[in-house]
């Protein structure tokens, strides 16, 4: 199908989306990917029909081996890759792990060597500067009502706090 000239400047973006999961003392449960040269959280791309939240679940249920219930929409995240074009990157507050849950762990060794629970120092130590800013935003969204907003892991100028 031909696309006219207006739909021809819309936007198409990849999305993907991914969970936030913490022990007792805070920290975040990052995971060492194979096919990567740094630590990410459990996440993946939305596919065809699947919402953000859906995709989460689905990725976390892959990569982890669990099923768990995720909160709420903590940072939404603009993130346009020079590779991979427009991106919009969803993080949903997954909460403290049970021991249930974390006992439960089956990591999917094709795209995951191990995982470790990171303080904010480790989890910027071991990613790359975009992700540890978003990371860090969606921790601090936590605290509050409503999610954030973000552009390559920050907030855009202007913007309220």
């Amino acid at each position: 199908m031909a696309l006219n000239e207006h739909e021809a400047k819309m936007a198409h973006p990849r999305m993907a989306a991914g969970a936030l999961f913490f022990d007792a003392a805070g920290r975040v449960l990052m995971v060492e990917p194979t096919y990567k040269d740094y630590w990410d959280i459990p996440g993946g791309y939305v596919e065809m029909g699947e919402s953000p939240l859906q995709a989460a679940i689905r990725e976390v249920r892959e990569e982890l081996g669990i099923t768990v219930p995720l909160g709420r929409l903590l940072a939404v995240d603009w993130a346009p890759n020079d590779t991979e074009g427009d991106k919009i990157l969803y993080l949903f507050d997954g909460g403290q792990l049970s021991p249930e849950s974390l006992a439960g762990v089956t990591l999917q060794v094709e795209e995951i060597k191990g995982f470790e629970f990171l303080s904010p120092r480790g989890i910027s130590e071991r990613t790359i500067p975009r992700l540890g800013r978003r990371i860090l935003a969606a921790i601090e969204a936590r605290s509050g009502a409503t999610p954030i907003y973000l552009e390559h892991g920050q907030q855009p100028k202007g913007l309220d706090a």
